[in-house]
């Protein structure tokens, strides 16, 4: 008998641990962390055109723990609203990107911090776990694939997290707010497909980046890749129109 109740007490610990859900953390009050002072950094250290000034990140490196230690502090709670998770686990991914770069500064590349052995999606710098949120280690990739790709379904995100690249998207100027998440998406949207250097929109030829191939499924839900670049394209792409991708720079996106 007591071997029976083990054996339903371990079944039951696994189905909740295969079904718990890393948006929420119920054990936490729900205080919303300030974003206001990740603000403070990016509109003083990011330029325009979305590159870093490490070495002024580095000069407030107690801000940026100070910031990155109150998302640790207060992950989301099921009583936030979904656009509240969604700017945080947005600001989440870049908040700790920068961290990772400052923390190892200088260098040329984010993948000079990959093991010597990289293995795609397996083991690299993205996959390590190396910070925490709500006590539990975490790892970029598991904010990115496990929860806000998976958990909002949103493509939008790819234009708003930033992997510390000159080919990634711009790194945003300010934090993202619940309030204004949707425009804020848009508008990376729109600066992102529309940016010459990173995309090259034509009527009958694109040449896109790769974040277009390697997530296409989740621009391709229900319409076609180009009918989702002609939401925010100012040009107007044909339907039939020839396309290809360009290469991937992985220099840091530093402002020289």
């Amino acid at each position: 008998m007591e071997k029976k109740n083990l054996l339903l007490l371990i079944i039951l610990t696994m189905f909740l641990s295969c079904n718990s859900n890393n948006n929420t953390f119920a054990s936490e009050s729900g205080e919303r962390p300030d974003h206001s002072l990740w603000t403070q950094l990016l509109t003083k250290h990011v330029n325009e055109k979305g590159f870093v000034n490490y070495k002024g990140m580095l000069s407030e490196r107690q801000k940026l723990e100070n910031y990155t230690e109150s998302l640790s502090a207060n992950p989301p709670a099921s009583s936030w609203t979904d656009n509240e998770k969604l700017a945080y686990w947005i600001n989440a991914y870049n908040a700790f990107t920068v961290k990772l770069i400052v923390d190892n500064y200088p260098l040329e590349s984010i993948k000079d911090l990959n093991p010597t052995i990289a293995i795609p999606t397996v083991s690299t710098i993205w996959s390590k776990k190396w910070f925490q949120i709500g006590g539990e280690d975490f790892s970029l990739d598991e904010i990115e694939h496990k929860i806000l790709r998976k958990d909002f379904e949103e493509p939008r995100i790819h234009f708003a997290v930033n992997c510390a690249s000159f080919s990634c998207p711009p790194l945003r100027a300010e934090a993202f707010v619940a309030e204004r998440v949707n425009e804020q998406l848009d508008e990376q949207a729109r600066i992102f497909i529309n940016d010459s250097v990173r995309n090259k929109i034509g009527k009958d030829e694109v040449i896109i980046s790769k974040i277009f191939s390697w997530f296409k499924g989740d621009f391709t839900n229900g319409q076609s890749l180009i009918q989702f670049l002609n939401k925010y394209s100012d040009t107007r792409i044909n339907e039939d129109a020839d396309v290809d991708h360009m290469d991937y720079e992985w220099s840091l996106n530093e402002i020289k």
